[in-house]
């Protein structure tokens, strides 16, 4: 599976290590990825979703409904 959230859609970025001597070399930084099990009252069960850390916080202080709405999804 990707390691993208599946939320906010935040993914892998790349950059460069940078040594003492400033050599650089490719690496890649990678989201924080958690898999939580959400309760979704308007669905009536519950949702496993990997999240990064950001967006969990974001979901305790908004909720999973409005998070949806403000990221443009669409629920039946």
């Amino acid at each position: 599976m990707a390691k993208r959230c599946q939320l906010t859609g935040v993914g892998p970025m790349f950059g460069h290590k940078v040594s003492h001597a400033n050599n650089r070399s490719n690496r890649k930084f990678l989201p924080n990825l958690q898999w939580k099990r959400v309760w979704v009252p308007e669905l009536g069960r519950w949702v496993r979703l990997k999240l990064t850390a950001k967006a969990l916080k974001t979901l305790d202080r908004k909720g999973y409904v409005a998070m949806l709405r403000e990221l443009g999804v669409k629920m039946k």
